[in-house]
């Protein structure tokens, strides 16, 4: 059942990010990875908020773990793209694309986690 569940999460997340990357190229066009750097910072939000508060207080059992943060998470954040992205940045000469895109979406997404897990360690005190 752990299979099937990271297939259809891993086939919906993959679906999202395809979603998100046609409307933000619809708003944004730039050389900035706009729509990888939204994906990685939304499914950070997504993985914690499932992490932090809903799979234990709800009391959900490791197959909704495997369905939310392997199977959509996995296909959602696009880490292997901002890899890519930032290499052409780079490759390009724009270096300070590339410096940007790496310090914002790192530091997004660790934001995210801290303040949902300093949220949901509070709220269970």
């Amino acid at each position: 059942m752990n299979l099937v569940a990271v297939f259809i999460g891993g086939g919906l997340g993959s679906l999202c990010r395809y979603a998100l990357s046609r409307y933000i190229s619809m708003y944004f066009s730039s050389y900035f990875a706009y729509a990888t750097l939204f994906s990685n910072v939304i499914s950070t939000l997504i993985l914690a908020s499932f992490v932090y508060f809903f799979q234990e207080k709800m009391g959900l059992n490791n197959t909704w773990k495997f369905f939310v943060v392997t199977g959509f998470c996995g296909g959602f954040s696009t880490f292997s793209t901002f890899s890519f992205e930032t290499f052409e940045m780079l490759k390009n000469g724009q270096s300070l694309l590339a410096f940007l895109n790496v310090l914002l979406s790192v530091l997004c997404c660790l934001f995210v986690l801290y303040v949902l897990y300093k949220t949901g360690s509070t709220s269970s005190s």
